[in-house]
């Protein structure tokens, strides 16, 4: 598990002062943990903190790992939601707003906060697994490219029972008994071969391969248990990749 650290951002910042204050407490009363390797969460500088999703409320959980180890981690959030003083709590938390009819910003904000020291998570598969089991699905490209970019370390990481606390696509929380949520870090995907070509579709695919590679493993040695031989592709299956899957898939053009 490691021993937890004092944060080690110099000065905390009062959205942080509040979140704690009132989110740490509901976790506690309605988690119970296993965190393994947070010690590898790097002191200082900017990372990329790439996780399997599996429930609305884990960010909230792999926020408390982050933060048990002294960082504070950022997020990439609707635009929308930086206005009055929501915006001004998100701002002054150090979330990134991304603008989603921009094109690259969300991969350029991403990108900048890296570079700025900032530990940034990215859920590799873009949406909650569609995995009728859990596992993780196909992963996107932004985290891979967001690596690539940068230079910064990647952390694979594997999280297993959010979705015992709030299960996907559920406004209902469960409630009774403390939920145990496991995540597990690796050590950072390899990309070194990578980062030095050209940055082409095929070596993104390479690098984003990596480390959903490395992610199933984790959440293998989470779960105990043999993964699927093949990653969950949502169109294959037909269903939406984002969203309710239980929800009819809208046609092209649609």
């Amino acid at each position: 598990m490691g021993k937890y650290r004092k944060f080690q951002e110099g000065k905390l910042g009062w959205p942080w002062v509040v979140a704690v204050g009132i989110v740490k407490p509901v976790l506690l009363a309605t988690t119970k943990h296993q965190w393994d390797g947070g010690e590898k969460i790097p002191e200082s500088g900017g990372a990329v903190f790439a996780l399997n999703h599996v429930s609305e409320i884990d960010p909230f959980t792999a926020a408390h790992i982050v933060w048990d180890y002294g960082r504070r981690p950022s997020y990439l959030a609707k635009a929308a939601l930086f206005k009055g003083p929501l915006g001004k709590f998100l701002r002054a938390a150090r979330q990134i707003p991304v603008d989603r009819t921009a094109g690259a910003s969300a991969f350029d904000a991403a990108v900048k906060a890296v570079n700025e020291g900032s530990i940034v998570v990215v859920y590799v598969e873009g949406s909650i697994t569609k995995d009728p089991t859990g596992w993780p699905m196909r992963g996107k490209s932004g985290a891979a490219r967001i690596a690539l970019a940068t230079g910064a370390p990647v952390y694979p990481v594997g999280q297993w029972g959010a979705q015992e606390l709030l299960p996907a696509y559920s406004l209902k929380p469960h409630l009774i008994g403390r939920k145990m949520i496991q995540m597990k870090i690796g050590d950072p995907v390899d990309l070194k071969d990578l980062e030095v070509q050209e940055h082409t579709p095929a070596v993104v695919n390479q690098a984003t391969d990596r480390i959903m590679k490395a992610i199933v493993g984790l959440v293998a040695d989470i779960r105990q248990e043999e993964p699927p031989s093949e990653l969950f592709d949502p169109k294959k299956a037909g269903v939406n990749a984002t969203g309710d899957p239980r929800k009819t898939k809208k046609k092209d053009g649609n």
